[in-house]
């Protein structure tokens, strides 16, 4: 059902960006890259043409730039502005610290990545989607944005704002074919956890230790199956947990 369309992959050099373009290209998108770091990002788009026979356009952008964003869009080939999906992926956690404890630089960099960066993508490729009649916004949240635990507080902010702002945009879009889906995982084995830590590689295993948690794969095979699914459906919101996980607060960890 996605074969040849173009799909948009923010944060694609890693974790679920990274599965999300592996599973997809199967599908036979086409498939249009975006991160930080070009080189990983080339290495991906070679493999993925080498493996899958697809084309890919991998470019580094930095979503938290707004004019950034703007500029990489107008200078994109015609034949890559016509965006069929976006998977607004991008986004990262700084730290457990207590609100009044916290880094401000980590706030911004959060609210900035998880926040902005996915309005910035999302108003620059939507107007195209609803010209043309077809579309889907996939946005990553986490179930750190369905209810708080302690430290994570501006995290679990900008993840609630993408939850919300998932709900508002599909009202924005109601009679429009454009689908929106907000998918929110729980616990992942990415490098979710040693952004986190800034590289404390023990502290960051912790968070895994004795429990078997989601895997980038396992998130990018839910993002598949939102978006195969027959034009009328929309799933507008998925919960993805492993089995040893009940809720940000409640984990099964075996000795």
């Amino acid at each position: 059902m996605l074969a040849g369309e173009t799909v948009l992959v923010t944060g694609a050099s890693s974790g679920i960006g990274w599965e999300c373009a592996q599973v997809l290209a199967d599908l036979g998108v086409r498939l249009l890259l975006v991160a930080r770091r070009q080189e990983r990002l080339e290495n991906l788009a070679q493999e993925l043409q080498t493996n899958y026979k697809i084309p890919c356009l991998p470019q580094a952008l930095d979503v938290r730039d707004r004019l950034g964003v703007q500029a990489w869009f107008q200078n994109l080939p015609p034949e890559w502005q016509c965006i069929d999906v976006v998977i607004n992926n991008a986004g990262l956690s700084r730290g457990l610290d207590k609100l009044y404890e916290g880094d401000i630089d980590d706030w911004e960099e959060m609210i900035d990545t998880n926040l902005k960066g996915l309005l910035y993508i999302t108003r620059t490729v939507l107007p195209g989607m609803i010209h043309r009649g077809r579309g889907h916004v996939v946005n990553i949240g986490s179930i750190a944005g369905l209810a708080a635990y302690p430290g994570g507080n501006v995290y679990c902010a900008t993840k609630a704002a993408v939850r919300i702002l998932g709900d508002a945009l599909k009202q924005d879009l109601l009679g429009t074919p454009v689908r929106v889906t907000t998918i929110n995982p729980g616990l992942v084995a990415t490098e979710f956890s040693p952004v986190r830590f800034h590289g404390d590689m023990e502290r960051a295993q912790q968070v895994y230790q004795g429990l078997t948690p989601l895997t980038g794969r396992d998130v990018a095979e839910t993002v598949a199956f939102c978006l195969t699914r027959p034009p009328h459906v929309n799933i507008q919101e998925l919960t993805l947990l492993p089995t040893d996980q009940a809720n940000a607060l409640l984990v099964h960890r075996r000795e």
